[in-house]
């Protein structure tokens, strides 16, 4: 049996979700990419094994606000933790994120070890 925690990575940028993919992967988790919020909130809908999302603000198609925003209007996705990893920092884009659902912020380019506790942390009681 496969007791990894999954981990879908939504970022349009392909050199991003590489990164993520292999520090998390490092750390023991399973890594599903997407590369965009429609292919995201896709993946969430279909795979229920999901355990946290990891996700940009800027994508083509639907951006990650909207991603977070369509995903959490589903009853089942309630306890799903999504973080936002994302150059933005504005702290109005931050509240207007924690507002949607998401549960944390972080800035890139990232800290290995930072991406790495907060999945832990995140994952914990999933």
């Amino acid at each position: 049996m496969n007791d990894k925690k999954r981990i879908l990575v939504v970022d349009d940028s392909a050199a991003v979700r590489q990164q993520v993919a292999i520090v998390l992967a490092e750390a023991g988790f399973e890594v599903v990419e997407a590369g965009d919020g429609v292919d995201g909130a896709s993946v969430i809908a279909t795979d229920r094994g999901i355990a946290m999302v990891i996700c940009d603000v800027n994508m083509p198609r639907m951006n990650g606000l909207d991603m977070v925003t369509q995903v959490k209007k589903e009853a089942q996705n309630a306890a799903l933790p999504i973080v936002m990893l994302t150059t933005e920092g504005q702290p109005a884009m931050i509240k207007q994120a924690k507002d949607a659902g998401a549960k944390g912020w972080i800035v890139k380019p990232f800290k290995a070890d930072q991406l790495v506790a907060t999945v832990k942390k995140l994952t914990a009681a999933a």
